[in-house]
């Protein structure tokens, strides 16, 4: 018997980049509970679908590796997805992302090549998969950067967006990530945030060695003129945006705030827009990608 359209199986389809650490997102999914396959073909989507609706309950989360192993990569997803839609069921796209450098160090630690390199070099496997992903990648309802995180650091980000927080899978959730612009922007912000209007505290000797989350420091950015008018505007921005981004049919927004280091401005600003979010109909949540780097 199928299942009431209040009780639709999640789906959630991971893929990628080759080293971007499409196996440990999947991992954290089954950490968590959820009934995950590998290597799907994307076709077989919908049928995995159906067999969980025929589980009576047993099987209520799922997750999906997907990938170029797969023939027609790109048009059978796109196909399958139409599919599911047709089907009344939904499915959330997540795609790995990282650097040419970060995959290439991947690969030669591993020793192994490129799926799609061939006679060639990493890069030219890397290069080759990275226009076959094009159009997914900007299909994604979540592109996750991992170039700058370890294992464990991108098992947190998948719980943090999959634990089950104040908002269901079918809502909104945004991640604030501050970031220092002198290590690079986030590729996978949605929207970002320059803090660097503001004065640094790193030149003011008895707060250098702080940090954002630290009082002396928040309340020092805090009274700098246009500190508060900046996180007041940037709410009401948001509390336009992001329901415009869930009409719009999408669930995971990034919002990357920066400053120089990523240490004082980003941190304290990144929280005090959570802080000012909370209540909403938003899940929030804020990472801190650069801090502790100096």
């Amino acid at each position: 018997m199928q299942r009431a359209a209040d009780e639709q199986t999640d789906l959630v389809i991971i893929t990628g980049m080759s080293g971007a650490g499409r196996t440990a997102a999947a991992k954290s999914l089954e950490d968590l509970g959820w009934f995950v396959v590998d290597n799907l073909p994307p076709g077989l989507l919908p049928t995995m679908v159906d067999l969980a609706r025929r589980s009576n309950g047993a099987v209520t989360r799922m997750a999906a590796v997907v990938d170029i192993r797969s023939r027609a990569f790109s048009t059978d997803l796109k196909s399958a997805i139409s599919e599911l839609g047709a089907r009344g069921a939904s499915a959330q796209i997540v795609f790995l992302e990282a650097s040419e450098d970060t995959l290439v160090r991947r690969f030669d630690s591993e020793r192994r090549p490129h799926p799609l390199q061939g006679t060639g070099r990493v890069t030219d496997g890397i290069e080759a998969e990275r226009e076959l992903l094009r159009a997914v990648r900007g299909d994604a309802d979540l592109v996750l950067d991992t170039s700058r995180l370890n294992v464990h650091e991108l098992r947190a980000r998948m719980r943090d967006f999959f634990s089950g927080g104040s908002a269901p899978l079918g809502g909104l959730r945004l991640s604030i990530v501050s970031f220092g612009f002198k290590y690079g922007m986030p590729v996978d912000a949605d929207l970002v945030a320059d803090c660097r209007f503001l004065p640094n505290p790193h030149w003011i000797p008895e707060l250098a060695p702080m940090t954002g989350q630290d009082d002396p420091v928040r309340d020092y950015i805090l009274s700098q003129d246009g500190a508060e008018e900046f996180l007041d505007t940037y709410t009401q921005l948001l509390k336009v945006v992001l329901p415009g981004f869930e009409r719009e049919g999408k669930r995971f927004v990034t919002l990357a705030v920066g400053c120089t280091g990523g240490k004082h401005r980003s941190v304290a600003m990144a929280e005090q827009l959570r802080d000012r979010l909370a209540g909403s109909e938003v899940d929030v949540q804020v990472a801190h990608r650069d801090l502790g780097r100096e």
